[in-house]
C-alpha cells in the first residue's frame, strides 16, 4: 500500500491523448439532471444562466490514504486535487472573465466530497454524479479501476445551458484552470 500527497504531482505521469470521445459535446444543450451539490442544494446546471464552467475530475484523494490500483499509471487520472487547487487559486481571476458559475464534478458521493471542499477551502461548490445520470447522459467518456466508474478529466464552458467549448484532455491537470482563464480571456 502506498501513501501519497495528494497535492503533488509526480514528474512522469502519462499524458492523456485526444481519443475523440468528447468530440460530441460542443453544442449540446444540457438534458434537465439536478445534482447534489456540497452545500446541501440540488444544481441543474441546464437552467443556469450566464456563462457556467465545469471542470470534471475522476476522484479526490486524501492525504494518507493509498491510490487506487495503478493510478499513477492511468493517463489522466492523477491530478484532482492540484486541479480544484487551481481552479480556487484562480477562482476570482474566472469570476472576472465572465464566468457566473463554477463548479466541480466528480462520481463520488457528497459526503466524500465535502470533506475536499472543506480540507481545500474551495469557494465553489461540487457537484456530485454518484449514480453517473449526468455522465451517461453526456455520454462522457470514463475509466474504471478497483470496481469505481470514473469520468476522465475535462473541463465544460457553458453558456446558458449549452456546452460552448470542451478542454478534453486535460493536462497537466494542475494547469487546468490557468488554460481556461486563457481561452475565456481571449474569447471575449
Amino acid at each position: 500500500m502506498v501513501l501519497h500527497d495528494p497535492t503533488q504531482l509526480p514528474d512522469d505521469l502519462p499524458a492523456p491523448i485526444d481519443d475523440g470521445a468528447a468530440n460530441h459535446l460542443k453544442g449540446m444543450r444540457l438534458p434537465s439532471l439536478p445534482l447534489q451539490a456540497t452545500d446541501g442544494s440540488k444544481v441543474d446546471l441546464s437552467s443556469l444562466k450566464g456563462r457556467t464552467v465545469v471542470y470534471l475530475y475522476p476522484r479526490t484523494g486524501k492525504p494518507g490514504q493509498a491510490l487506487p490500483t495503478g493510478w499513477d499509471g492511468i493517463p489522466g487520472a492523477r491530478g484532482c486535487t492540484p486541479q480544484s487547487c487551481g481552479f480556487r487559486d484562480h477562482f476570482s481571476d474566472l469570476k472576472q472573465s465572465g464566468v457566473a458559475h463554477l463548479f466541480g464534478l466528480s462520481t463520488q458521493d457528497t459526503a466524500y466530497q465535502k470533506e475536499a471542499v472543506e480540507r481545500l477551502h474551495l469557494p465553489f461548490k461540487i457537484l456530485s454524479d454518484d449514480k453517473l445520470e449526468f455522465t451517461r447522459a453526456l455520454k462522457l467518456p470514463t475509466f474504471e479501476v478497483d470496481g469505481m466508474r470514473l469520468t476522465r478529466r475535462m473541463t465544460l464552458v457553458i453558456d446558458d445551458g449549452v456546452i460552448s467549448h470542451v478542454f478534453y484532455p486535460v493536462f497537466p491537470p494542475d494547469k487546468s484552470a490557468e488554460e481556461t482563464v486563457r481561452w475565456l480571456q481571449r474569447s471575449t
